[in-house]
């Protein structure tokens, strides 16, 4: 663990870096999970398109996921209402533009939808990675309870 002498902000060594993206991944992938089951079953038990199925499995997953990176991850004491929100944001920007290059691809282009909702994900695992360390959790890593032990 170092700290910067000019600013009280943790930065993580290069070996936290890798421990982070790692759980961070894994984390992802158990949320692509839910994501995938819950679009699974709304697919199959509603005659919704895809656009649909998605929003609502992609808040599923969001839900744990930012939960799950909050506290082991990135290990945040974070006010949660404000990490959240700006979390929020992401989504502000990521849900639309996913949401409408998915209805492109799958309805417009013909593309299979769980090829999509694939390609998405690893998108959103890459993106919301970056945003999340740099920006939802930049100041506040290693500052809760499982932190200090």
């Amino acid at each position: 663990m170092e700290k910067d002498a000019n600013k009280e902000i943790y930065k993580p060594t290069a070996k936290e870096t890798k421990i982070q993206v790692v759980k961070f991944v894994l984390f992802s992938i158990s949320a692509g999970i839910i994501e995938t089951a819950v679009f699974t079953l709304l697919k199959l038990i509603t005659p919704w398109s895809y656009w649909p199925c998605y929003l609502i499995a992609l808040v599923c997953s969001v839900v744990w996921n930012f939960t799950l990176n909050r506290e082991f991850t990135f290990k945040s004491a974070n006010n949660v209402p404000v990490a959240m929100f700006k979390v929020f944001l992401f989504y502000c920007v990521f849900t639309p533009l996913s949401t409408w290059w998915g209805h492109a691809l799958t309805d417009w282009a013909g593309w299979n939808d769980y090829l999509v909702l694939f390609f998405t994900m690893a998108i959103n695992l890459t993106t919301e990675f970056l945003y999340d360390r740099f920006f939802v959790f930049r100041n506040s890593m290693n500052t809760n309870k499982r932190a200090s032990r």
